[in-house]
């Protein structure tokens, strides 16, 4: 037998995984850098006319929904369920739209002119889908067989490049996007993974997006605040996926009738989030990084930033648009954790805050072990591991007990192919 022959298909596989790993880099940086421009020009518009978001929010949230729903409507929402979807029958015509290319940037080119309108989304969880569509079609073109391993080590790919954290990819993996650990899955995805996140780091950097916590907590501080933090942010998070869910899922007349009217519903939520980020000055508008480094860094905000950005991300996410929910959901913590750190006003405010963020981005997403990564990377908050392990474990359980069912399975039973 010819051994090309026989190695060919190993050698398809690792050159689909890599050159498809390269450009889920690539194209995570140049999302980043184009939902930086369309945050900065929003700022650059308000900062001229304060009264502009009133009628560009919710006309932008009316057009990006409509658009949606003509060009590919496999776009709207985080697109961490339709990952999830679409590793069920993977080569399914339905499934293939959820990660086709057509679908990606739909994806990407919406939630930047979200961004650019002030809507309060993120990119990673689109980063996500993006990710899942450029894996997959690599292996297409190298006519490697898609099977669930390929669409989840895409996914995780995006969570490393977007977040400029490996291993957090990984932890991703295994706790959202597969529902088995397998080593084929495990090899792909590390692979996949790997590469993605050395691309991010070698073009952008070792960065941190909410800035730099030195501080530490002492043994009994943190056996206090632990568990106040985690209860919270596990009692708020899960009531903000319960909302989710029931919304999406609900047959009473009233909702049906809203989700019946969806460019009109996200016209509405665009004008209500507008009313809000003016009445903030600002603060509630886009990813939330930069209100979100200040508090982190000891600087004071409203103690109602917290609250309002679990709104605005709230209303957002139920507007159907194209968006993610990760950045916002981190931010919202923040804002949660400042509200807890005024109760302990002897200990450093940075590492509560910290903890407030967790605990609250685990009572939405449910996957404690990726939080913990992605915050302490995020922060170079090595010294509070143990803390934040605590956090995210008691905001979890909270969370289970307020939304039995994890937000991002049951947001992808909408996207489900039957077949």
């Amino acid at each position: 037998m010819n051994p090309w022959r026989r190695y060919a298909p190993v050698w398809q596989r690792r050159a689909a995984t890599t050159i498809g790993a390269v450009l889920i880099g690539l194209v995570a940086l140049a999302f980043a850098g184009a939902a930086d421009v369309a945050q900065e020009g929003f700022a650059w518009l308000v900062a001229r006319w304060p009264l502009l978001p009133l009628a560009l929010t919710p006309a932008a949230y009316a057009l990006i929904a409509w658009m949606t729903r003509m060009l590919a409507p496999e776009a709207r929402s985080s697109g961490i369920p339709q990952v999830i979807a679409a590793t069920h029958n993977a080569e399914s015509e339905a499934n293939e739209r959820l990660t086709s290319l057509r679908t990606a940037a739909v994806k990407l080119v919406m939630t930047v002119l979200a961004l650019g309108a002030g809507g309060s989304v993120g990119r990673e969880g689109p980063t996500v889908q993006i990710s899942a569509a450029i894996m997959n079609a690599t292996h297409r073109l190298f006519r490697v067989p898609l099977t669930a391993a390929v669409t989840i080590a895409g996914g995780a790919a995006g969570v490393s490049a977007a977040f400029n954290t490996p291993l957090a990819g990984v932890a991703f993996a295994i706790e959202e996007l597969a529902s088995a650990y397998e080593q084929r899955l495990a090899l792909l995805t590390m692979a996949a993974v790997l590469i993605a996140g050395l691309v991010s780091l070698g073009i952008a950097g070792d960065y941190v997006y909410f800035g730099a916590v030195h501080e530490s907590l002492s043994l009994q501080a943190a056996l206090v605040i632990a568990p106040v933090a985690g209860v919270a942010g596990g009692l708020l998070g899960g009531l903000f996926s319960r909302i989710v869910l029931w919304f999406t899922f609900s047959a009473a007349a009233p909702i049906r009738a809203i989700r019946a009217r969806p460019v009109a519903w996200a016209a509405a939520a665009g004008l209500l989030i507008a009313v809000i980020g003016i009445a903030g000055a600002g603060l509630t508008w886009g990813t939330g990084y930069d209100v979100s480094r200040r508090i982190i860094e000891g600087g004071a905000e409203p103690l109602w930033f917290g609250p309002a950005k679990m709104l605005t991300t709230l209303l957002t996410a139920l507007s159907g648009i194209p968006g993610g929910i990760f950045a916002p959901s981190l931010a919202a913590g923040t804002g949660l954790g400042q509200i807890i750190a005024s109760l302990f006003p002897g200990e450093p405010v940075g590492a509560v805050v910290v903890l407030g963020m967790i605990a609250y981005f685990v009572g939405v997403v449910r996957a404690p072990l990726t939080a913990v990564l992605i915050v302490s990377e995020m922060t170079d908050g090595h010294r509070l591991i143990l803390p934040l392990f605590a956090t995210a474990i008691i905001a979890e359980g909270v969370s289970a007990l307020v939304s039995p069912e994890r937000l991002y399975h049951g947001l992808s039973r909408a996207f489900r192919d039957p077949a």
